[in-house]
């Protein structure tokens, strides 16, 4: 690897600590500022648009955020440490400012020669994470020393490399983001179609039911004398707005003990824990031995369509009213129960329009699940790649970059 150095991140960068913001939440309608949070980040890393905390205090100007600048998580690192670091690219979003929380870090680059791109994919590799996790410290919420991070050593490329090597896993990054624009999209196209067929143009003489009439919850649940050895596992932060990050593999006997959920193809994922943080969504074809956690109610479907159902449980109003009745509750945290979702009632429209919502909103579906194959062969290439390129282990050929850039 000629021309490859072992050099330290302190030689590149340094990192600035964010702002420590008063104030509370408030909706995306009051203000234009969005605090960035750790929970902004992708479990593979990347920055996450369904889970933000909007303010409207007063802000230093010194601690607004520029599209393109690398940020990095500064607590809560023993999360998810088996999985890609945690970084991230601010976002352009018309109208929004991003604010520089204290939790957060900002990569400011000191050497101008070095590749941006490349400083940011560097920091989402497992051995930088793992380095990263053990060098934290706090009894309740994890810090890493910002002279630690920068004592990170590595063998770093010649210029061309790194721009070559940044170049390749940002095309993938591309790709993926872009489908992911796009089942954004048919889920919203299928969103509005409800909400004018069965909200807007809702007919007062429709009959008033209950989920309860309609659907089950909770129906399988899996044990220890299971035929599975193996279990794919989807807890409550790995799905947020229809969103799913990441699926975890254990042995049976070693899965969590709230790994107990089994679902099938259309069940409605719904957590019952502060339903205002928006951890649903549809299943899919799942695998077998896919298992969620105890912390999602998994509403099954039989005479009405999983469609309409899903659409009328995440509709705004309808978390909001769930929510509601979850801070009512008199358990710890903000809390549902399964017949507290069978309780739900809404008018039911006639056979022929709930048929024919299905069978649009299923050709959406299958769109944005053919589109989630997609996602995950691309994502998979990625990961791949990444700390190959990183250690050297696959080169790029430079010709072809130069030939194609």
């Amino acid at each position: 690897m000629s021309g490859w150095k072992i050099k330290k991140l302190s030689d590149f960068i340094k990192v600035k600590h964010g702002y420590a913001f008063k104030g509370k939440s408030i909706t995306d309608e009051e203000t234009d500022a969005i605090l960035v949070t750790p929970g902004n980040f992708k479990i593979g890393g990347g920055f996450k648009t369904s889970k933000f905390k909007y303010f409207n205090t007063l802000y230093p100007e010194d601690y607004i955020l520029s599209e393109g600048d690398v940020v990095v998580t500064m607590t809560d690192l023993s999360k998810e440490s088996d999985t890609l670091g945690f970084s991230a690219k601010v976002p352009k979003i018309k109208g929004k400012v991003f604010l520089h929380n204290q939790r957060i870090g900002l990569v400011e680059f000191t050497d101008a020669t070095v590749s941006k791109d490349l400083i940011y994919w560097l920091m989402r590799p497992r051995n930088y994470h793992w380095y990263w996790v053990g060098s934290a410290s706090g009894h309740f919420i994890m810090h890493p020393p910002q002279q630690r991070i920068k004592a990170f050593e590595l063998k770093f490329p010649p210029p061309p490399e790194q721009r070559a090597i940044a170049s390749v896993l940002s095309s993938l990054d591309d790709k993926v983001d872009l489908l992911h624009r796009q089942n954004e999209t048919l889920d919203k196209m299928a969103e509005t179609l409800f909400r004018k067929w069965f909200v807007e143009e809702a007919d007062e003489g429709w009959e008033s039911v209950s989920l309860k009439t309609h659907v089950s919850t909770n129906v399988n649940t899996i044990t220890k004398g299971s035929k599975y050895e193996k279990v794919l596992y989807l807890e409550t932060g790995s799905l947020t707005n229809g969103h799913w990050e990441n699926l975890q593999t254990y042995l049976l006997s070693d899965a969590p003990s709230r790994a107990r959920r089994l679902v099938k193809h259309n069940d409605i994922l719904y957590s019952t824990v502060r339903p205002d943080q928006l951890h649903y969504g549809l299943v899919r074809h799942p695998a077998d031995n896919l298992v969620v956690s105890t912390g999602f109610c998994v509403i099954t479907c039989h005479s009405i369509s999983p469609y309409f159902v899903y659409y009328l449980l995440t509709e705004r109003g309808m978390t909001e009213y769930l929510h509601s009745i979850a801070e009512a509750s008199t358990s710890t945290y903000p809390s549902l129960k399964p017949s507290d979702i069978e309780a739900v009632e809404f008018a039911l429209p006639p056979h022929k329009r709930m048929t024919e919502f299905h069978d649009l909103a299923e050709e959406l579906w299958n769109k944005i699940e053919y589109n989630q194959t997609q996602i995950r062969t691309l994502t998979a290439l990625r990961d791949t790649l990444l700390p190959k390129l990183m250690s050297g282990e696959v080169r790029v050929e430079m010709e072809t970059m130069v030939e194609n850039g």
